[in-house]
């Protein structure tokens, strides 16, 4: 399983506009149920987004969602210039019933 935590801020009059393209991302993976896949989005009160997505496997099931194509498709354009998204592969430390239902560290 790899984590991949992924951080950005969109314009401020473009972050509806995202969120609403996030919420459309969760929608399709409730209904098509990829499996291989944990992953929560943040809206932070900067206006920051952060992505954080557990892939089981060596395929990313959002790389076959169309509600995902379309959020990616002008995401540099919807960022605050030198807020555009930066994926960083994770570690988890520590988690307390946040992601599991038990305390997890590695």
């Amino acid at each position: 399983m790899s984590t991949v935590v992924v951080r950005y801020r969109p314009k401020a009059d473009r972050a509806d506009e995202n969120q609403r393209l996030v919420e459309a991302v969760f929608a399709e993976l409730g209904s098509a149920d990829p499996g291989g896949l944990r992953y929560a989005t943040f809206r932070l009160a900067d206006g920051t987004f952060v992505h954080i997505a557990d892939i089981e496997g060596d395929t990313n099931p959002l790389g076959s969602s169309a509600a995902f194509t379309e959020f990616q498709r002008e995401i540099n354009d919807r960022c605050e210039p030198g807020h555009e998204p930066d994926a960083q592969p994770a570690t988890l430390v520590g988690s307390y019933r946040m992601f599991t239902d038990e305390l997890s560290t590695t």
